[in-house]
């Protein structure tokens, strides 16, 4: 495993990360989530990211009973902030009242004193982005996070944050978590990667899969028990397109003839740019985790030739930006 900052901070995150959306708390139950924990951990990942409103709290809770007899001290814990997760009209959101009462819920559900990284989840238009800040500033001082970041947000809305930061000598953002992969990618490229280089500001990203169809899993159709199979992910459905099925059916023939899979070469895919932490994957079994892995030792065979082939084959960037 290969370790890289995060950000221009001192910290240092697994470059793969073990994510617990829609899986951990949810899809998979207890027992086969603390061993993709434990079994994460034994392969060298010390990055998992949580949310608060994963699986309506549940997510945090498995991990937290996870991770109880892992040295808290070589883990990296993340959580997030933002969406509704409890009752009345201050119970979302980025007011320094429901961060508040939210972070100290995700600590009481984790079981643990501090977390390593906690995210704005979302943009609030309805709270001042100074509240924000200043909100999380305390919570570094009071021990109760380490870092903080944010996740979708925009370019302009992170360059304000910072620059409210440094002008009221506060604690600045230091990491974003966007969506970003073979589909979904111009705001990354084109917006966010010119903060990261001018700030130090470091991408974890999600979805590297695209909901699982750049595994090649849906290249003939939707397997009964799959994901998208399911009656609560139409979402999945609604982007299983002919256009994108086509497309992953050649980027699973160039996988072939690299003898490495379909998941592998969309995530070395994204390990190869450097303004990137760490990728955060998710699993449901074993063998998806150790397939994801795997990915690492990929990258050398992403030659320029290579790379060249993937764009012509996923087009140009305005096509590949559709969420």
């Amino acid at each position: 495993m290969h370790y890289r900052r995060l950000g221009k901070s001192g910290l240092k995150v697994s470059e793969i990360a073990l994510g617990a959306w829609i899986t951990i708390g949810s899809q998979i139950d207890e027992k086969i989530s603390s061993d993709l924990i434990h079994a994460a951990y034994d392969q060298g990942i010390n990055f998992f990211d949580n949310a608060d409103a994963y699986a309506n709290g549940q997510a945090e809770i498995v991990m937290g009973k996870a991770i109880k007899d892992l040295p808290r001290e070589a883990l990296v814990i993340s959580s997030k902030v933002f969406w509704p997760t409890m009752p009345g009209p201050n119970g979302r959101g980025l007011s320094r009242k429901h961060m508040t009462e939210s972070l100290n819920a995700s600590l009481k559900r984790m079981e643990v004193d501090y977390l390593d990284i906690y995210y704005c989840h979302r943009y609030d238009p309805d709270t001042p982005v100074e509240e924000v800040v200043s909100t999380m500033n305390t919570f570094v001082q009071q021990g109760k996070i380490l870092y903080w970041g944010t996740s979708e947000w925009e370019a302009s809305q992170i360059t304000h944050a910072r620059g409210l930061a440094r002008q009221f000598n506060l604690i600045p953002p230091i990491v974003e978590q966007p969506q970003y992969n073979m589909f979904h990618r111009k705001r990354v490229e084109e917006e966010l990667t010119p903060v990261c280089r001018e700030f130090g500001i470091g991408l974890t990203t999600w979805s590297p899969l695209y909901f699982g169809i750049l595994t090649g899993k849906y290249n003939d159709g939707i397997p009964e028990g799959s994901r998208a199979s399911l009656d609560n992910m139409s979402w999945i459905r609604d982007r299983i397109t002919d256009d994108k099925i086509e497309k992953v059916k050649s980027l699973t023939a160039l996988a072939n003839e690299l003898e490495i899979t379909t998941a592998q070469l969309a995530i070395a895919w994204l390990l190869r740019r450097k303004e990137i932490s760490a990728v955060i994957t998710g699993a449901t079994r074993l063998e998806q985790l150790d397939e994801n892995l795997l990915a690492a030792e990929a990258q050398e065979k992403l030659t320029d030739d290579v790379l060249e082939r993937i764009e012509i084959i996923i087009g140009p960037l305005d096509e590949n930006n559709e969420d």
